[in-house]
């Protein structure tokens, strides 16, 4: 199928041209960046030159120019919104990897991001793209909405636990670690090299966007603090939730992970806690669970590679699940070692 991908020159959208051109049945004939508008792929991610050597950069807008089948969006936020529902209108099937469609309350748009939603009649139409819990509703779809990191390294931990009812769903706690790469390819302050190497930080304490997109698919109330660490990519996910059931044991947990996950290729189940490290380069998300009878508590563990399961390799599994293709076409099943 011939696909786009607008915002190519980013972090996310240069991953999915890799991945893309790993795909047998995606053909990519455009890749937008309006700030790098006539520059070559190969001069922007050298990485790519034996991939694309010809391919360059066009404006967005052009989008509307080619004849397409499906885009791929990995645009600041707001943006996709400028241009999903003409689109759609024209019969392109729209992969956001973006949060513009992944609430599904206008007001929750306003609350958290700030901003008035400008097409929230297709809030109720958009089918969010996490395949290991959504995987009926993908078939067909029109609009996936590609969920976010974090809630997609949390929400494989701990909704097993919620879904089955064995935890509280008052006061979860959530503490993530991620590579800088999450924070996107735009230079700030925060990411210079004397600032960064050598530390770790919070930040978005009490309002990260996350929050909310996390709270919709666990129905749960959640405490979120998300660090910044000195890596490159990798996210690590340690959660809380208070038990509900006194009698479940480690082994119980890990059983209820390894049953839950039991037909999910990219879901690696372990004994032992999951490192940042495991998954990288790999579109698996590796998980874990202990159970603390002292205290009452459920610890959760997940890590992922945030740029490939946690966005573009995420969305091209649910391209896949929606198209009908094996979910696991074009995506790496192992990680890069060491």
């Amino acid at each position: 199928m011939r696909c786009a991908i607008l915002g190519a020159t980013g972090y996310a959208g240069l991953e999915v041209l890799r991945l893309s051109a790993s795909h047998d049945d995606l053909e990519v004939v455009l890749a937008t960046g309006d700030t790098n508008a006539g520059r070559s792929v190969a001069a922007h991610a050298p990485a790519l030159a034996g991939l694309y050597p010809s391919l360059a950069f066009d404006v967005t807008a052009a989008v509307f120019e080619h004849e397409i089948e499906v885009a791929f969006l990995a645009l600041p936020h707001g943006e996709s919104q400028k241009y999903v529902p003409a689109l759609l209108e024209r019969g392109v099937q729209v992969v956001d990897l973006g949060a513009d469609f992944r609430l599904k309350s206008e007001s929750d748009y306003a609350d958290w991001y700030h901003q008035d939603h400008v097409a929230p009649q297709l809030l109720a139409t958009s089918v969010y793209g996490l395949v290991e819990r959504h995987r009926k509703e993908l078939p067909g779809a029109s609009l996936i909405a590609v969920p976010g990191c974090y809630p997609t390294a949390s929400t494989l931990a701990l909704g097993p636990f919620l879904d089955a009812g064995l935890v509280s769903t008052e006061g979860v706690i959530i503490n993530a670690l991620s590579g800088v790469s999450g924070a996107g390819r735009a230079p700030s302050e925060r990411l210079h090299y004397s600032r960064l190497a050598g530390n770790a930080e919070a930040y978005g304490l009490l309002d990260h966007r996350h929050t909310i997109e996390i709270q919709q698919e666990l129905g749960a109330q959640v405490l979120f603090t998300p660090h910044l660490v000195a890596t490159s990519r990798g996210e690590l996910i340690t959660a809380y939730a208070r038990l509900l059931d006194d009698s479940l044991t480690t082994s119980d947990a890990l059983e209820l992970l390894a049953s839950t996950y039991a037909h999910d290729p990219f879901i690696v189940v372990t004994e032992e806690p999951p490192t940042m490290k495991d998954p990288l380069g790999s579109n698996l998300c590796f998980v874990s669970a202990r159970v603390d009878a002292r205290t009452g508590w459920l610890v959760a563990m997940s890590s992922l590679d945030n740029l490939i399961k946690g966005a573009a390799g995420q969305a091209i599994q649910a391209w896949n699940v929606a198209t009908g293709r094996d979910e696991t076409t074009g995506l790496p099943l192992s990680g890069v070692t060491p």
